[in-house]
């Protein structure tokens, strides 16, 4: 399998992958080695997460360069994700005895009860190519820390970066077979799911976490989907800085190219504000320098995926022809490399696929809407259910707004982010279940009650 640098469509390197005979002997092994690794303590097992975090930061300069060439995102926001992911683990770390420990619920003298949490066991994670350091972490990490055994398959867009993680847990001193990295495409996705494993973490897009979902049904073991999504953003009147909050959601849709999950994908702007609104906004995205992703002062760089770039294409044809207006971009950019232009467009609607359909690219439509009662209705008009953002003076109206919105997270005057501390989860077409928080470490164990009569 060839190893594309989506910025210059150079080979970076060839890789071997997996085939059915490898990934039953990578399975055999980490069945074999999930028992011992369970036996260890849970101080002992935090140990070596610890060490593995700190080779996150000893050797971040070589894993950005790895992670930028293969995925096109600027330097800067591949050091920005492992810090991030290193942040995370460290949330996870001090709070995993706390709710991964025995819990006593009754202690009398006739009868003692009690909560002990273990393993599921051996773990298949496919995950996805984005943000590999972060959504790897999200699952990985709190799984070792349970005691479970790790088949980790990277998406083939971060197959060096996947690599990567395998070696920094042999130096972090994790025993051999607790954690296996399963390299290839769609075809081997698909292997790992006729394999015997005792729950399945996928983070991709709705179809195939749907497909996924349906094929492991019958196994009867937990299956957790973090999908896509087309999250709303809405910006109300009484708003006191338009200009700031232009550029602050304007980062939130194009970050790392608009390839987050998370990414604001609709906006929706009071009609008091709009005018100066859209004039900041574009003001800013055309402010972006674009460029290689090595390049210094680069904010907008390639695309993962050469595909992405018809979708993207399409979506704007398809908005042109049923009246939008295109303020900026709208085209691939000429040369080498996987480059679309940050596009806006106005005078959208909701019956656009720009504004139904996941982008997972740089472009953003922005409609005008007359009161809070339009917007919330526009909102609600999907089939996903991630985030959904208010921005607004008062606090009271925009937690209203938001609590009519069915997404797993709500944002009060901020965007596209993610806390340890606080579950991810998303619904309807954007998934279920829950990573980070204390759900997160939760969902890689299960509870045992015990009933103690003396």
């Amino acid at each position: 399998m060839n190893i594309i640098n989506p910025a210059t469509e150079e080979i970076i390197k060839t890789v071997q992958e997996d085939n059915l005979v490898s990934l039953h002997e990578k399975y055999a092994l980490l069945r074999l080695a999930q028992q011992e690794w369970a036996k260890r303590s849970l101080v002992e097992r935090m140990q070596v997460v610890q060490r593995f975090s700190d080779l996150l930061d000893a050797e971040i300069e070589g894993l950005a360069a790895v992670l930028t060439a293969e995925v096109g995102k600027p330097l800067p926001q591949s050091h920005n994700e492992i810090k991030g992911a290193r942040n995370r683990i460290s949330w996870m770390l001090n709070n995993a005895e706390r709710y991964l420990s025995e819990e006593w619920v009754t202690d009398t003298e006739e009868l003692q009860e009690k909560i002990s949490y273990e393993p599921l066991g051996v773990i298949c994670n496919i995950s996805a190519w984005n943000y590999p350091y972060l959504v790897g972490v999200n699952v990985f990490v709190p799984a070792l820390i349970a005691g479970n055994a790790v088949m980790y398959k990277p998406s083939e867009y971060a197959t060096l970066t996947g690599l990567e993680i395998e070696e920094l847990w042999i130096k972090a001193g994790l025993p051999d077979g607790v954690f296996k990295t399963a390299i290839g495409a769609k075809e081997t996705g698909e292997a790992l799911l006729d394999l015997d494993f005792d729950a399945y973490f996928f983070t991709g897009s709705y179809r195939t976490g749907k497909s996924i979902y349906e094929k492991v049904a019958k196994k009867m073991v937990p299956c957790q989907l973090e999908l896509g999504g087309k999250d709303p953003l809405y910006v109300a009147d009484d708003v006191k800085n338009v200009a700031a909050v232009a550029v602050g959601t304007a980062d939130g849709a194009f970050y790392n190219n608009g390839q987050s999950c998370c990414a604001v994908e609709r906006i929706y702007v009071h009609e008091e504000v709009y005018e100066a609104y859209k004039a900041a906004f574009l003001k800013e995205v055309q402010s972006w320098k674009i460029g290689l992703p090595t390049e210094e002062g680069v904010y907008l760089a390639a695309l993962t995926r050469k595909e992405q770039l018809k979708v993207l294409e399409e979506q704007v044809e398809d908005a042109l022809l049923k009246g939008a207006t295109l303020m900026c971009g709208g085209k691939r950019k000429p040369g080498k490399g996987y480059y679309f232009e940050p596009t806006v467009l106005i005078n959208v609607t909701n019956e656009m696929r720009l504004m139904q359909e996941e982008s997972f690219g740089p472009i953003i439509g922005i409609m005008k809407v007359k009161n809070d009662e339009e917007a919330i209705a526009l909102m609600k008009d999907t089939q996903y259910g991630l985030t959904a953002a208010v921005y607004a003076f008062d606090g009271v109206r925009a937690q209203r707004i938001l609590s009519e919105i069915d997404a797993g997270s709500g944002y009060w005057n901020c965007c596209d982010r993610v806390s340890a501390g606080l579950p991810w989860s998303g619904r309807k077409h954007s998934g279920f279940g829950a990573t980070l928080s204390h759900q997160g470490l939760r969902a890689f164990v299960k509870p045992k009650a015990w009933h103690l009569r003396k």
